[in-house]
């Protein structure tokens, strides 16, 4: 391994290891918001001459590294052997991918692992939040000693980057610890205006995430037609009821996945996108769904209240029993419409990967300078 040479393009590592179905949908089919982030942030600092940047993923049966729209993809851990061996893994990827600065995003045990494997390599450690109980002390309380050794990565930290002011705050009122606010990032696709003719749900089987109660608002107003798209990671025997519990319901669609190059066509279809989450930092369906013109129904999730701001959305403040009038009121001589259109403007402003890519580059090249 060699020393941090600080001429020449500046190197990144991303760790995520369930991103790689993103980079291939034909491999696997389970990601979440998190994963996106980072792809996207990957696939755009790939296109600076400045940036070499390359990706930690789980193993999916691919070639042990391989380049996906510039970038260099090295698989690590297989979720199916021990733990042991994942971790001897994730560090022989580590060391392979040689960075100056490495990132991750979602509280884990790779999270500890990563800031140790920084900290012995004097490699420079980032850290992205991903939800409000990382953020808040509900992780450090809920998980004795991963949350202790969470903390202590994020103390190991250069730069932290938050997704939301609420999150910033919090954090520093939990840690004592200072975070720098940039927003997801997304391509911002064509609009191709097709019929809307569905209301959409899309995430996974977590407790958090509360996919039922949407069930509950598809049964409550059978005149519009409903669509869930829901994975899953344990393939569960609750999960399996969920799947007879959507088929009983006539107005309602379960789908278990759909490929992430694809599931664009179901938020242009959407008249709304509802969001029963009891908590999530900034919810990357939020922003796909902004950038689609579909407006945001949530039962509680209202990052720095841009909902309201921006009037793109409704936020119940977790009246599960405003759902239905409220999804009404949206419909109602075309309500959503209007709101869909400020969801694109407030996106376009907001969210461009290309503006985003640019604050993170700004400080990337400080960091390696040591100027942070």
């Amino acid at each position: 391994m060699t020393n941090t040479d600080k001429r020449g393009p500046v190197k990144i590592c991303l760790v995520a290891p369930k991103a790689y179905p993103i980079f291939n949908p034909d491999k696997g089919n389970y990601f979440g918001g998190a994963e996106v982030d980072l792809y996207y942030l990957a696939t755009e600092l790939a296109k600076d001459i400045d940036f070499e940047v390359s990706f930690i993923v789980a193993d999916y049966g691919q070639p042990l590294t391989e380049t996906r729209e510039g970038v260099t993809i090295i698989k690590t851990v297989d979720f199916k052997k021990t733990r042991l061996l994942g971790i001897w893994n994730v560090w022989r990827g580590l060391r392979m991918a040689d960075a100056h600065i490495y990132l991750l995003k979602t509280a884990s045990p790779g999270t500890p692992l990563v800031a140790l494997f920084c900290k012995v390599y004097s490699r420079l450690f980032t850290y992205r939040t991903a939800s409000i109980e990382e953020c808040d002390g509900t992780y450090l309380k809920q998980h004795f000693f991963l949350g202790r050794a969470f903390v202590w990565s994020l103390r190991q930290a250069k730069v932290i980057f938050a997704q939301n002011a609420n999150d910033r705050d919090s954090l520093q009122h939990s840690t004592g610890l200072s975070s720098v606010l940039i927003p997801n990032g997304h391509r911002l696709p064509k609009l191709n205006h097709t019929q809307r003719d569905t209301i959409l749900w899309v995430g996974r089987d977590a407790d958090v995430k509360k996919p039922r109660c949407f069930l509950e608002l598809a049964r409550a107003i059978p005149s519009q037609h409903f669509t869930i798209i829901c994975q899953t990671l344990t393939n569960d025997q609750d999960y399996n009821d969920m799947i007879a519990e959507a088929a009983q319901i006539k107005n309602l669609q379960f789908i278990p996945h759909v490929p992430f190059n694809q599931v664009d066509s179901f938020f242009r279809r959407a008249k709304v996108l509802v969001n029963t989450s009891d908590s999530e930092g900034f919810p990357n369906t939020f922003i796909h769904a902004c950038l689609c013109e579909t407006p945001i129904l949530s039962l509680n999730v209202n990052p720095d209240g841009f909902l309201d701001k921006y009037s793109c959305g409704i936020c119940c403040e977790g009246n599960e029993k405003q759902l239905p009038d409220t999804l009404k009121s949206m419909l109602a001589e075309d309500r959503y419409i209007r709101m869909g259109r400020n969801g694109r403007k407030y996106a376009e402003e907001k969210h461009d990967i290309k503006k985003i890519a640019e604050q993170y580059k700004e400080l990337f090249f400080k960091l390696v300078q040591g100027k942070v």
